[in-house]
């Protein structure tokens, strides 16, 4: 296997940039998770990779060498689509032994390898069957097969799991890690769907209108986000956003809680709830309500573990906070993290909001 490197990667489509200057590696070894909404550049950025598109700037490395201009054929990347693209009218079997018969592979060796790759999925009593007669996650591991006999250097899936159903989707996402950790190798899996995201990878690159905004692993994405869109867009329900004048300030609704449930208050940032809503999601309670008590006005959320005791009546006025050392801190104009000023922040915070 080998390491994958992007270097400046720009794309323009009639004037308009798709991809905006992107730069990672993804290490031998590693899966990266490329994270975004609809449009923002993933699905292109995977095409260049495999040489289906060609950038219109910068290089693309594998294992140190530049591929950029090479044919699809010749960059030895096996890429998984989201529709599997499966040959209706042939047997699994066929379907993955399909490109080692492009390359001309003696029958004797093809055998070997499509039972070996079946047998890696979990597919090898299937093989006689058509994909028609298949559920969707039997076509998913076939397509998976299929990348697997060619001993590809990069693996590419492009949103594999999203024609799956929900239960699906999460046995899929376990299957997939733990194959990945039985061939190896480097991935790089596309995604809109943060649990994916956040459950498979071993980093995380979010991306939008093109650029990267934050790679990190999937915990220092969602407790320390780079700006407001990644603190948005990671985590649900997402970080709540309090606008202040000189900063921004931002934590995640499991921080948010009633000032009597914190033990040890340390430096606390009373911020009080204005109850509008409850909603009840089985193991947890989603609190919907407002600021006041001096604070700009903005709608947050506090999220309470359904095993723990608290009531709250709607249009009720309580005194939830959160700990300084759960606040996020972002530039009003940039909308770019600042600095972790620790407690010396917190002060001026505290006069600012009180």
């Amino acid at each position: 296997m080998a390491s994958l490197e992007l270097r400046g990667i720009h794309k323009y489509f009639q004037q308009q940039h798709s991809v905006d200057d992107v730069s990672l590696k993804v290490d031998d070894g590693e899966l990266l998770i490329l994270l975004g909404p609809s449009g923002c550049g993933k699905s292109t950025l995977m095409r260049i990779i495999s040489g289906l598109e060609t950038p219109t700037e910068g290089e693309v490395l594998i294992d140190g060498h530049a591929v950029t201009r090479l044919r699809p054929k010749d960059r030895n990347v096996a890429m998984v689509f989201q529709n599997y693209a499966l040959y209706p009218h042939l047997t699994l079997y066929e379907n993955i032994a399909f490109p080692l018969r492009v390359r001309g592979t003696r029958n004797m060796d093809i055998d070997g390898k499509v039972r070996w790759a079946a047998r890696m999925v979990g597919i090898e009593h299937l093989l006689q069957r058509k994909p028609r007669h298949t559920s969707g996650g039997e076509r998913q591991r076939t397509a998976l097969a299929r990348s697997l006999v060619r001993d590809p250097d990069v693996f590419l899936l492009d949103e594999p799991l999203s024609n799956l159903d929900a239960k699906m989707r999460h046995t899929a996402r376990e299957d997939l890690r733990e194959f990945q950790h039985r061939v190896k190798g480097t991935w790089l899996y596309v995604t809109h769907d943060q649990t994916e995201a956040m459950g498979m990878g071993d980093r995380v690159a979010v991306l939008n209108e093109g650029r990267v905004r934050q790679i990190g692993t999937p915990q220092d994405i969602y407790l320390h986000p780079a700006d407001t869109f990644v603190a948005t867009f990671v985590g649900m329900p997402p970080m709540n956003l309090i606008e202040t004048g000189g900063d921004v300030i931002g934590f995640r609704p499991e921080h948010y809680m009633p000032r009597a449930f914190f033990r040890d208050e340390g430096e606390l940032v009373d911020i009080p709830l204005r109850l509008r809503r409850i909603e009840y999601l089985g193991g947890e309670r989603l609190f919907h309500g407002e600021t006041e008590g001096g604070y700009p006005a903005a709608r947050v959320i506090a999220r309470i573990p359904a095993t723990v005791p608290y009531t709250q009546e709607v249009g009720e006025l309580a005194p939830f906070a959160v700990r300084a050392a759960d606040l996020s801190l972002f530039d009003p104009q940039t909308r770019l993290a600042r600095p972790r000023g620790g407690a010396a922040r917190v002060v001026p915070l505290r006069q600012r909001l009180a």
